[in-house]
């Protein structure tokens, strides 16, 4: 095909079946000191279960994708499947969605990544298991406007140098790079070189500080020394305090969360949502502060519906929901 994509995600797929557990069988303990969370289950028990969802073509890539798509951008993903009932699942629901998918291998032998969310509440866990599939990127036939790379396998470093290699040739493509829990884990340094060709960076508050492996606690901070890493608009959510971005002028805005019409329902794919958003927004000519904006108003609706996907808007919903917010939910600069 001779077509430019407007945004391209890059990244694992899989299948999530969502379990509900039982309050009654399951508990969450804090840990005074740390805040950690831990679930806990008798062990060696048969436990009984409420629910579960079996949700197709998700993870961090693919949500992004759909995403785009419904905000109406021309949207393809690459990725891999296996050659199997799970994958070809998959592969209709890309389609249903309106991704293109000539960039989505089958493998014949592979089986489709499918994990397993436990379901406490609005919170959860997850337990993953990434099949080992090669990756590489495919022969475009004209740079993309964007491409949104997020998660991989552990496997995948060299990956992530081709990737950047390529952006270096094609300057008139935008690298997004979400980092999924393995990049996370590298760290800023084994990174440097795709670091230094993004231009927008996604991330929580968390995960800012374990990159930089520092304690600060100031969010413009940290994103200002994401800048200092190469990305030009670094963005940095805080859970409930907002998100914040500092743009190609080194202003620094803060956006709080838009408000939830009622409790959370599963808090999965809210970070997807949110990045996917902001960038398609940007895609689409809007400013850092106009992005800021749009990014919750997904990431709130989102939350209100069981998996990743299901709650995702289209451009015209989420300027109805920008219409009527509140007062208190403008971009302020820092």
């Amino acid at each position: 095909m001779s077509q430019q994509y407007d945004f391209v995600a890059i990244g694992d797929i899989v299948v999530d079946a969502f379990i509900e557990l039982s309050r009654d069988d399951s508990r969450v303990l804090e840990d005074v000191d740390s805040g950690k969370k831990t679930l806990m289950m008798d062990f060696g028990s048969k436990l009984p279960y409420l629910d579960v969802t079996v949700v197709n073509a998700v993870g961090n890539s693919p949500n992004a994708s759909v995403s785009a798509q419904r905000i109406g951008l021309e949207t393809a993903l690459v990725t891999n499947l296996g050659q199997d009932r799970n994958g070809k699942d998959c592969l209709e629901k890309l389609r249903n969605e309106g991704i293109h998918t000539e960039f989505v291998k089958l493998h014949e032998g592979k089986k489709t990544n499918y994990h397993y969310v436990l379901r406490h509440g609005p919170e959860r866990t997850i337990l993953i298991k990434h099949e080992q599939f090669p990756y590489a990127l495919p022969d475009f036939a004209m740079p993309p406007r964007f491409i949104y790379f997020s998660s991989i396998g552990e496997h995948g470093l060299p990956f992530h140098f081709e990737i950047a290699d390529y952006v270096k040739q094609n300057p008139e493509t935008k690298l997004v790079f979400q980092p999924g829990t393995f990049q996370i884990r590298l760290g800023s340094e084994k990174l440097k070189e795709l670091y230094e060709v993004t231009e927008i960076f996604f991330c929580n508050k968390e995960e800012a500080q374990q990159i930089l492996a520092t304690d600060e606690q100031d969010v413009p901070t940290l994103i200002r020394q994401f800048r200092e890493l190469g990305p030009k608009m670094p963005v940095i959510t805080d859970g409930p305090q907002g998100a914040y971005v500092v743009d190609e002028n080194d202003t620094a805005w803060h956006m709080p969360m838009y408000p939830d019409p009622a409790p959370p329902v599963d808090r999965t794919g809210a970070g997807d949502s949110f990045s996917s958003t902001f960038t398609a927004a940007i895609a689409m000519g809007k400013t850092p502060a106009e992005a800021l904006a749009m990014g919750p108003v997904n990431s709130m609706n989102v939350v209100q519906h069981i998996g990743a996907q299901e709650g995702l808007l289209t451009l015209d919903q989420i300027n109805k929901f920008l219409e009527d917010a509140p007062d208190f939910y403008v971009a302020k600069q820092l």
